[in-house]
């Protein structure tokens, strides 16, 4: 049988579009953007490069957790959730160096570890 990671890893070869990640500030008010480099790293969680974060950034250095949604090509949806840490070095940040598009600033990589995982209503993880 196939796990919930396994299910979301294959989505996320299938996916189609950029990806929503969403923090909220310390007042708890929410904050969604969307987000073009990313990546999935078997083990470690999602990837993404800070290329323009600003209200995203100062919630995740105040300990915001976080959700990302993503769509198939078939038109499902997936969204995983769990703990936000923020990399200027590191393992993560230089795996993220290694993929991301030099035309944008790449000043840091946050990491999702993914501890819910979900497709539609239905709980993966």
């Amino acid at each position: 049988m196939t796990n919930g990671m396994e299910l979301i890893a294959q989505a996320w070869e299938n996916r189609e579009g950029p990806a929503v990640l969403a923090t909220v500030d310390a007042a708890k008010a929410p904050n969604v953007i969307y987000v073009g480099e990313i990546r999935y790293v078997p083990g470690t969680g999602f990837i993404v490069a800070d290329n323009y974060f600003c209200k995203t950034r100062a919630n995740i250095k105040s300990g915001s957790r976080g959700a990302i949604l993503f769509l198939t090509k078939d038109r499902k949806s997936f969204q995983v959730k769990g703990p936000l840490s923020y990399h200027t070095d590191g393992p993560v940040f230089e795996n993220m160096r290694s993929w991301h598009d030099p035309k944008y600033p790449g000043v840091a990589a946050t990491r999702l570890r993914v501890e819910a995982a979900y497709s539609g209503a239905e709980q993966l993880l």
